[in-house]
């Protein structure tokens, strides 16, 4: 069993996009700017928009942190996004999610510049995505696919199941997998109401857990040699922590890890890789790669 280390492999990437930026500003270039707005004070949402301002530290990027209380009106929010939009000093921006029950999260995110969009979530970019046109690819199937890569998994042919269906991760996960470019794989998406998941699971290559229950996948679901992605961040209460809690992924890691021929643990496998991504795609923004 190998594990597959995102924290590392991020650092790597965000040195890599350091050397870049450098290598830009050096030759007369403009300094990648990312802006993100954060509503009330969600504490994953918190530490979240936390780690994105220390990731465009590392990278050499500038970053706009812009705050709101819960109570911001939808019509505020979509003024902030049209002026976001329309300042040419920042190349891609995100408005974090969740956002309060009385803004409609759809709306915010088809109102941002999909030339902007570095999270991949506007329509435009996921319908370019879906017939395999450059657009900004969702920052977590994007982390996905790069540690696949870079650990030289093969995927082409291969059995790839993915448990769960949001459009942050399942959906777009499922189409870059079967896309000939990415993963190459045969797919199939399993949810809460698949009948036979467990048989699915059993017979796949490639596990990708993005389901949002923790400990969900087993052992008995897993078959020798496996490789499992685990998606899955829950916050499970515990004493021992200062927080009071930890990170729990959707796999039951100890009883699963040693059927697998790799797999990522939680914390420290995907969501490193999530961020870098979104790095990635400023980069991409800024240097005006995917829209001109």
């Amino acid at each position: 069993m190998q594990l597959i280390d995102g924290k590392n492999t991020a650092a790597r990437i965000k040195e890599e996009i350091a050397e870049e930026v450098k290598a830009i500003i050096a030759s007369g270039g403009k300094q990648p700017h990312l802006a993100a707005v954060l509503v009330g004070h969600d504490g994953g949402s918190e530490t979240y928009v936390k780690n994105k301002v220390l990731a465009c530290e590392a990278c050499g990027f500038k970053s706009t942190l812009i705050r709101y209380e819960e109570d911001v009106t939808e019509e505020e929010l979509l003024a902030c996004v049209d002026r976001l939009n329309t300042d040419d000093d920042v190349d891609g921006f995100i408005v974090q999610l969740p956002l309060p029950k009385h803004i409609d999260e759809q709306k915010i995110i088809e109102a941002i510049d999909y030339r902007k969009d570095v999270d991949g979530f506007h329509p435009v970019n996921v319908g370019r995505m879906a017939i395999g046109l450059p657009c900004f690819i969702s920052a977590t199937p994007l982390g996905i696919l790069t540690l696949l890569q870079r650990y030289e998994i093969a995927t082409s042919g291969k059995k790839c199941v993915i448990l769960g269906r949001s459009n942050i991760v399942g959906k777009p996960m499922a189409q870059l997998m079967m896309q000939k470019q990415y993963g190459d794989a045969t797919v199939t998406v399993c949810h809460s109401r698949s009948a036979n998941l467990k048989e699915e699971c059993r017979e796949a290559d490639i596990i990708i857990a993005a389901i949002g229950r923790p400990d969900f996948v087993t052992a008995d679901m897993v078959k020798p040699g496996a490789v499992v992605i685990d998606v899955g961040t829950t916050r499970v209460p515990d004493a021992t922590r200062k927080s009071g809690y930890r990170l729990n992924g959707d796999v039951k890691f100890d009883e699963v890890a040693p059927k697998c021929s790799f797999i990522t643990p939680v914390p420290g496998g995907v969501g490193p890789m999530t961020i870098c991504s979104l790095m990635k795609n400023t980069l991409s923004a800024g240097k005006k790669e995917l829209y001109d």
